[in-house]
């Protein structure tokens, strides 16, 4: 387990600005519904600069701070903002759209203004699919040149997949290109049921986790995080117990033919079983702990997937809202949480999601659905202590 070398009660680890809810694009699972048009009511150039000076002034080590929309580039000031984000010390990525304006040449402006990252989606293993998904033809294209570009350019390129029942199979076809075209880190999205993903099926909680257990295997060989997906912390520390002790995690977690099928592909891959890399150990960070996200109007919430707003940057600090605003400091106690989350041993290390909680239960504090661990139910408790968690 890694935790972030700050406070993150003092300053948060990553701050998520929606610059924009305008996109060319109709995804499937689009938490903001993107529009066509620009929100007049957006931040305005000045206000986005206040922010980043508010991001920034949460001190050093400075909060990473992601560009994302909608589809940033459908602001004409992005690279202004860049560069000044920059300029104000702060680490800025961008996260794109796959459309026209994903350019070679606005890839290099990016690049120029200080831009240390991008993160494109990849949502299928085929064109069909993915474009199927982003709701407009030739989006897979783009964004197959935009990687290859972006990475001769010399920019750090994530790989974004937002899971469902829909594509979950070709999640070891998405690793392979995520191997083969050296991508910085594999971002792996459990899907939230809002927005436009309210008409996706998710996956059951036996499901993911099959899904996250395989992701555990292909550790190994990929940079593989999870999002929206807490129980990964859990499932890491029940697999490190489990090979120390030398048992099988099939039998032991009850793992089930979505697993085996998962497996089985990516050892027809070559992606498990190689030791090709030392396993990243998942980052604890959760909605309002170490994580903070900003809408396009300047509305703050502890994550983009819980529309609950705890103040905006138009009329307070965004310091001060992460700080001291109870619902952020409501989420940070592991005591206010209901159901099994609430009586779990894992609660601390994973407090599952609770975007997730309040799309199907409508209670920010209830248990999260898509987890269908017992508390109690891993037979060697007693090593949990020799991993440091919980």
């Amino acid at each position: 387990m890694r935790t972030p070398r700050q406070n993150v009660r003092d300053r948060p680890f990553i701050v998520i600005w929606e610059a924009t809810q305008a996109c060319p694009l109709a995804c499937l699972h689009c938490r903001a519904s993107a529009r066509p048009e620009r929100d007049r009511a957006e931040l305005d150039t000045d206000e986005a600069i206040a922010l980043m000076t508010q991001v920034a002034a949460f001190g050093r080590p400075a909060p990473l701070f992601v560009i994302t929309g909608g589809d940033p580039f459908q602001r004409p000031d992005l690279e202004i903002l860049v560069q000044r984000g920059s300029e104000l010390g702060l680490p800025v990525s961008v996260s794109p759209s796959g459309t026209p304006t994903l350019s070679r040449e606005a890839l290099a402006g990016l690049g120029a203004a200080g831009a240390r990252a991008i993160s494109l989606s990849l949502d299928a293993a085929t064109a069909a699919g993915h474009d199927g998904f982003r709701g407009v033809p030739g989006v897979w294209d783009l964004t197959m040149r935009a990687w290859r570009d972006a990475v001769e350019l010399g920019l750090k390129v994530q790989i974004n997949t937002t899971v469902t029942r829909r594509n979950v199979r070709d999640l070891p076809e998405i690793a392979a290109q995520v191997r083969d075209r050296k991508a910085m880190l594999w971002s792996v999205f459990l899907l939230v049921p809002t927005g436009r993903g309210q008409a996706l099926q998710s996956l059951d909680a036996d499901q993911t986790e099959d899904v996250l257990n395989a992701l555990y295997d292909l550790g190994e060989t990929v940079p593989v995080k999870t999002t929206e997906a807490h129980q990964f912390r859990r499932v890491c520390l029940q697999r490190e117990v489990l090979e120390r002790r030398d048992d099988d995690h099939v039998r032991v977690l009850r793992l089930g033919a979505l697993y085996q099928q998962l497996r089985d592909d990516l050892d027809g891959r070559g992606l498990t079983g190689r030791a090709d890399r030392v396993r990243r150990p998942p980052l604890q960070v959760s909605a309002g702990n170490g994580f903070v996200f900003v809408s396009h109007r300047g509305d703050v919430h502890p994550s983009g997937f819980l529309p609950v707003p705890a103040g905006n940057v138009r009329q307070q600090s965004l310091v001060e809202i992460y700080r001291d605003s109870e619902l952020f400091t409501a989420l940070r106690d592991p005591a206010r949480l209901g159901g099994r989350c609430g009586a779990c041993e894992f609660r601390e290390v994973c407090g599952g999601s609770r975007a997730r909680a309040y799309a199907g239960h409508g209670d920010v504090w209830a248990q999260e659905p898509s987890c269908g661990y017992l508390p109690r139910s891993f037979p060697y408790q007693e090593d949990l202590a020799l991993t440091g968690k919980p």
